[in-house]
Order: structure tokens, then C-alpha cells, then sequence
């Protein structure tokens, strides 16, 4: 396996390292401090860079005015984000535009594809079911009704679902099988209650009641459910390594400029061994990340189903971006809760960053499904 990234890959890093050079982590008014959400809408001012800097279309082909790079590329823009705590559904949006890309109809795909990679058109998805805990393909149900299909059900926590355009929703058949709708959150029938995560940011649950989808505006492709999920999970293990990164050198220039006993407390052997063990904890989400992100954009097949890397990289973004920040809390004093210091902001999102799309234990316990019924040796 070779981890060196490509030419074309390094590019996108740089451009978006760039891009996101001037975006301040509090931008936006702390969790802490306000009761709703800290603002009404993503940072559309940065959203319309990317687009221009042609980061919004990296996961697409030329014919949509895309760049036809792959999962490692998104990952590593996605990263370069997290560092700044950057307010756009750069995920979301690009996954469910590769997914249509992958799997959708001919007139899906000229309908949204050149708009969503300009930024014209905002997708999201709805990946966290019910309770945030089951499977989200399970959380609503898709009938057939001559030539259309009927969505009944409830998908909770979906991101930016207050502004973007559409937001694509699993669905489970009669035949037990998983199709995915577009669906407008201003469509008859859908119901959008806020909710707020702990980042301060809007999330929405969408109520389903009886909503009709045009045939044309539904993927019934086989895999194309598991593929968007494999994908925005490997997403969301960047976004934690990115996050994670910019935490440890945060503390690693506070604890560098904090004496106690005329000395900084970066020299003291107790607080070098945390940082330490927090460095490698960096590196294993790093290596699993990039082993993930290559089984789905090699299509690489292995001992296991992609599935159980994707499990293994999400097992340790949890668990390894929950220490980092806990450690940083710790080595910062009581600076690190200062809402003037933009720590407790890393925490929240990083909190945000280990509960979605399953905890650690939620991906332990289908990582040992998959070695169950895929015995190795």
C-alpha cells in the first residue's frame, strides 16, 4: 500500500489550505454564550470561495466542470477545514453530489450536478435515522405509487437542513432494500423542527408525512445507500483529524509559553508524555483514515468488506479526537474554558465530531459483525 498522495491531490490540499487561511474558528458568536443556534445560515461568503477555487466539484467529472479526483482528495480538503472550525456543508454536499454521480439517472445527474459543483445548489443528507442510533435507512419507509414513490418517517440531526436545497434521505422498501430520495425541505409533507448540536450550529429533523417523489428524483441502485454512508463516514473521520491536529498544536504553543517555576510546562515530563500520547493517537487516525479513504477510492478489495475499515478509521477518529481535546482542556487550565479562547469551540465540534454517525462503541460492535461473518485466516 502506498500512501503518497498524488499531484493532483496535493493541489487540492494547498488550495484549500489556502481558502481557509483567513477563516477565524470564532466567527460566529460561542456556543456558550447563546441559547439558540450561533447563526441562522453556513458562512455563505466562504462557500462562494470554494466554489471559486473549484473545491466544491473535486469529487466530479470533467462534464459536470469537475476535477474527477477521488475520496482521498475530499479527505484531505475536508481536513484543511476542520482546522478552522470552517461553517460549510463541504461534506454533505459533496457526497451526495458524488453519490448522484455514481449511481443516479442521466436526467439526475444533468439536473444537479454542474449547479451543485458551482455552489448554486446545497445538498445535505439525512444519515442519522430516528434516534441517532439506528440505522438511518431503516428510519423511513419508501412505497412505490404508480409512477412515483411515497416517503413515511422521521430522520433526526441532519446537517444544514434549514438551508440547503435538497437533502437526500435513505429509505428502506418493502422489499428491504435501500433507495435514496431528494427530497426539498419546503416540500409538501415535510415537517423541519430545529435542533441544535453541541457545536451551536442548526440541525433539523425532518418529518415525513405521506411526501411524494418522482421516480427521476430516487436512486434505486444497489450500494448506492452504503457507498454515500462509507463515504461520509470517511469524511467525518478527516474532519476529526483535522480538528484534532489543530488542537494539539494549539496546546503545544500554549504549554511552550506557560512557566510555572521559571520554566515552560511543555519540559515537564508529565505534560510531555500527555502530548506525546496524544501525537500518536493523531497518527492511527491518520493511518486508518487514509486506509479507509483508499479501500473506497480504489475499490481495492481485502480480507474484510471496505465496511470494517471504514469502522476501524471511525473507532479511532471517536475515540482519538475525544482524548485530544480532553488533554488540551487539561494542559490549558482553566484558559482552555475561557470562551474568549477559541478551545472550548474545538471541543464542542469535536463532541459533535465523535457522536455522528455512531460512537466508537456503535462501529466496535459492527466491526466484530462483519469479523463474524467474514472469519480471517
Amino acid at each position: 500500500m502506498d500512501f503518497t498522495f498524488s499531484e493532483e491531490q496535493r493541489a487540492a490540499a494547498e488550495a484549500a489550505a489556502g481558502v481557509f487561511a483567513d477563516v477565524a474558528p470564532d466567527g460566529v458568536p460561542s456556543p456558550a454564550d447563546t441559547t439558540g443556534a450561533v447563526a441562522d445560515d453556513f458562512d455563505r461568503a466562504l462557500w462562494a470561495r470554494l466554489a471559486d477555487a473549484d473545491l466544491l466539484s473535486l469529487l466530479l467529472d470533467e462534464a459536470y466542470g469537475g476535477a474527477g479526483l477521488d475520496a482521498i482528495a475530499l479527505c484531505l480538503v475536508l481536513r484543511e477545514s476542520a482546522k478552522v472550525l470552517a461553517r460549510v456543508p463541504l461534506l454533505e454536499s459533496s457526497a451526495a453530489a458524488a453519490t448522484v454521480q455514481a449511481y443516479g439517472g442521466e436526467e439526475l445527474r444533468s439536473a444537479l450536478l454542474t449547479r451543485a459543483g458551482r455552489g448554486d445548489l446545497v445538498l445535505t443528507v439525512a444519515a442519522h435515522g430516528r434516534t441517532g442510533h439506528d440505522p438511518a435507512e431503516l428510519a423511513v419507509t419508501a412505497r412505490r405509487d404508480g409512477d412515483r414513490w411515497v416517503l413515511d418517517g422521521v430522520q433526526t440531526a441532519v446537517p444544514w437542513a434549514h438551508n440547503a436545497d435538497l437533502v437526500v434521505v435513505p429509505a428502506h422498501t418493502d422489499a428491504d432494500r435501500a433507495v435514496l430520495a431528494l427530497v426539498a425541505p419546503d416540500r409538501e409533507g415535510v415537517v423541519l423542527a430545529e435542533q441544535i448540536s453541541t457545536t451551536g450550529e442548526r440541525l433539523g429533523e425532518l418529518r415525513l408525512e405521506s411526501v411524494p417523489v418522482a421516480r427521476v428524483d430516487v436512486i434505486d441502485a444497489e450500494g448506492a445507500w452504503e457507498w454515500l454512508r462509507d463515504l461520509l463516514t470517511a469524511g467525518t473521520c478527516a474532519l476529526a483529524l483535522g480538528l484534532g491536529t489543530a488542537v494539539l498544536r494549539m496546546t503545544g504553543e500554549y504549554t511552550s509559553k506557560r512557566e510555572q517555576f521559571g520554566f515552560p510546562v511543555a519540559t515537564f515530563q508529565a505534560v510531555a508524555v500527555q502530548a506525546a500520547d496524544r501525537y500518536v493517537d493523531l497518527r492511527a487516525m491518520e493511518a486508518t483514515l487514509w486506509q479507509a479513504a483508499w479501500r473506497i477510492a480504489s475499490g481495492a478489495p481485502g480480507a474484510l468488506p471496505a465496511a470494517a475499515d471504514l469502522a476501524v478509521a471511525k473507532i479511532w477518529a471517536a475515540e482519538g479526537v475525544r482524548r485530544v481535546v480532553q488533554t488540551a482542556q487539561h494542559l490549558h487550565g482553566g484558559f482552555g474554558a475561557d470562551t474568549e479562547y477559541p478551545l472550548h469551540r474545538y471541543h464542542a465540534w469535536a463532541k459533535h465530531l465523535e457522536l455522528s454517525l455512531g460512537p466508537a462503541a456503535a462501529h466496535e460492535e459492527a466491526l466484530g459483525d462483519l469479523l463474524a461473518a467474514h472469519p480471517l485466516g
